[in-house]
């Protein structure tokens, strides 16, 4: 599945070794052993690998042609800034990101994860049964994950089974970062394009200026439903016909609920909507847990001030044979990922590098003269 070849360039670089797979040639450092192709994306292309000084096996991120795309450039980043800084069960682990042979014009960044079996949006669409221990298992993992990531001030933004990383024994992990951001980020990401929209809040399909926290639970409810149901619970098409479809689930909303909707436009759209009963979740999910159901239910709220937030959650009676406050203590400190969005392309070098030089410091006394 990995075969070994020449470098690309005819100069083998000191450290360095490549394979190709799926026509991607993979330049990486020599104590990885790629094993085969796990996966491939707008990004690049995943392998599965040994890290032989440590026998442990990784999966190594190729991003290919970062700086083609700023904003894919400034994701990139936001994820190295991120998950350096965050140490969770249930987050992904960062283990090392490759320094370059050509620190001044490299192209492609290797990032090298913890290796994980499957995610979510497989185990969902696969015909193994769920038990309603695995569902409260996943739900418990996805909300502890969570809850962590909003005491350190940082906001997921693209939640979804996809983004759910699953062990062989149902060990949980969030993935995929670059859309997150600090509450610190000045305000200047409120109104960009942020979650599939399948699983996007009302107030994010609304473009209202301000959110919060509870659009990642909005989105933990839709991914909640869909693995009571093993399918998406408002899959849309398009903006309009998402927010009819929660609107024909949820039922239409008071004057009252509304109110949090600050464009004109967006909140007539919602009052001319024909008027809708809306659907009990026990017809949706008629064999659920009634618990689980009175979750959904307050997890996909259309009112983001009326959503329950992921602390209230966990203390839910469904989750009441799980969750131990004592063992799920906060992050120690708020994140702050001081990222201009407007800097160009040598300040992104730059900062990756520093990023990449924290998982290398016996380089980074050699990188010194080139960073200042």
């Amino acid at each position: 599945m990995a075969t070994v070849v020449e470098p690309p360039t005819g100069n083998r670089p000191r450290g360095k070794h490549c394979y190709t797979m799926w026509q991607t040639v993979f330049e990486i450092d020599t104590k990885y052993i790629p094993i085969k192709p796990i996966g491939k994306g707008a990004y690049g292309v995943v392998c599965s690998s040994i890290n032989t000084e440590t026998s442990e096996k990784v999966a190594i991120k190729k991003i290919y042609n970062v700086f083609g795309n700023r904003i894919d450039a400034l994701r990139t980043l936001r994820e190295l800034k991120l998950l350096r800084q965050i140490r969770h069960e249930n987050v992904i682990a960062l283990n090392d990101v490759m320094i370059p042979s050509q620190r001044s014009s490299f192209k492609d960044v290797y990032l090298v994860y913890e290796l994980m079996d499957t995610d979510l949006h497989q185990i969902i669409k696969s015909s193994q049964p769920l038990s309603s221990d695995h569902c409260k298992y996943f739900l418990f993992q996805l909300l502890r994950g969570l809850k962590y990531l909003h005491s350190a001030n940082v906001l997921h933004r693209d939640l979804k089974p996809g983004n759910l990383l699953v062990n062989a024994n149902c060990e949980l992990k969030i993935c995929d970062f670059g859309l997150a951001r600090t509450s610190r980020d000045n305000g200047q990401f409120m109104t960009e394009y942020v979650v599939t929209r399948w699983y996007r809040a009302p107030e994010l399909l609304l473009c209202c200026d301000n959110y919060g926290t509870s659009i990642d639970v909005w989105s933990v409810g839709c991914i909640f439903a869909e693995i009571l149901g093993r399918k998406p619970i408002f899959p849309g098409n398009e903006c309009l016909s998402q927010l009819k479809l929660i609107i024909s689930v949820l039922g239409s909303q008071h004057e009252t609920d509304l109110e949090f909707i600050d464009n004109p436009k967006a909140k007539g759209f919602i009052r001319a909507l024909p008027y809708s009963r809306g659907t009990h979740f026990s017809s949706l999910y008629p064999q659920a847990d009634p618990l689980a159901l009175d979750l959904l239910q307050r997890m996909l709220v259309f009112d983001p001030s009326k959503r329950i937030t992921v602390t209230e959650a966990l203390y839910h009676p469904y989750m009441s044979s799980l969750y131990d406050p004592t063992c799920n203590p906060p992050a120690q400190a708020p994140i702050n990922l001081d990222i201009d969005e407007n800097m160009g392309e040598p300040m992104i070098r730059e900062m990756m590098l520093r990023e990449m030089l924290y998982y290398h410091p016996e380089a980074a006394y050699a990188n010194a003269s080139v960073m200042h």
